[in-house]
């Protein structure tokens, strides 16, 4: 009779095999994943250390961690992700929202004002637009996104955290940006340089949709874009904020100011990370 497949068993052999493939954080994510087919958190599974896997879980499990193996994205994996603490369901469409994210809606909660008309370009899984609504209920919500598959997933993400009928989706493209006037203007666009696109990890390069990565030549593309839009879509006083790659801040700012934005600053993430630029436009 050949030994059984034990919790603790299993975690520590597909942590192994997870480390040999390249994975970073590979006990994490066979925790993780065992915890998902048997529906236990990490303190469950620790109390059950010495319980056998049916046959059945094995089986899910194995399928789960062929794709990790890959290089799968654990959040895609599950089909579901967390930001500002809410749940949010993610695929292959949409970019996996990271914390790094969250100072920008710190900050933009900072700019509203009761009946602020906010607009999110890229809205994607639509996390910063849900987490904006979810936060502030007295404004008025618009988000846009080329991609007409991320557009359903933020929808059906808006419905899930209740926010629906605060928020309005529809296909849009950035360089083509709804006319406004918006009060504020967020957005998290594409910015990883052409030549750096080939040097990211698997999970991001392999996964992640290009659409949502690609910045053209320097990563500016989408920044030059919508800094040249700006004076015709925000209303006087309006606020544009863009999240920023790492080292991008001081070429973003300069685009703010090339194109008359005024009041510009430069928001750090808890990482130290020159992370969110904004301007203002200007009265008159």
């Amino acid at each position: 009779m050949q030994p059984a497949w034990t919790i603790l068993k299993v975690i520590q052999w597909t942590a192994g095999y997870l480390r040999e493939k390249g994975v970073e954080g590979a006990r994490r994510d066979a925790e993780v994943l065992l915890g998902a087919v048997l529906k236990l958190d990490r303190v469950g599974l620790y109390l059950n250390f010495d319980r056998p896997l049916e046959a059945a879980e094995l089986a899910g499990y194995r399928e789960m961690i062929g794709r990790r193996a890959r290089r799968e994205p654990v959040a895609y994996i599950l089909g579901q992700s967390e930001f500002w603490s809410l749940p949010l369901r993610v695929g292959p469409a949409v970019l996996i929202p990271r914390p790094d994210s969250e100072v920008l809606v710190e900050e933009a909660l900072g700019k509203l004002v009761a009946g602020s008309r906010v607009l999110d370009v890229g809205t994607g899984s639509g996390a910063i637009v849900i987490a904006l609504a979810h936060e502030f209920a007295d404004a008025c919500y618009h988000a846009i996104d080329l991609s007409s598959a991320a557009i359903d997933l933020a929808r059906e993400n808006a419905r899930r955290n209740g926010v629906e009928e605060r928020i309005h989706f529809e296909q849009g493209d950035l360089h083509r940006l709804p006319r406004g006037p918006f009060d504020l203007i967020v957005s998290n666009p594409p910015y990883i340089a052409q030549g750096e696109l080939a040097e990211l990890q698997p999970e991001i390069r392999d996964h992640e949709p290009q659409l949502a990565l690609a910045g053209g030549t320097d990563g500016l593309d989408c920044y030059r874009s919508m800094a040249a839009q700006a004076g015709h879509c925000l209303a006087e006083r309006g606020w544009l904020m863009l999240e920023v790659g790492i080292g991008q801040a001081d070429g973003v700012r300069q685009l703010l100011a090339t194109e008359g934005l005024e009041e510009i600053f430069c928001r750090e993430d808890y990482a130290g990370v020159s992370r969110v630029v904004a301007g203002r436009r200007a009265t008159g």
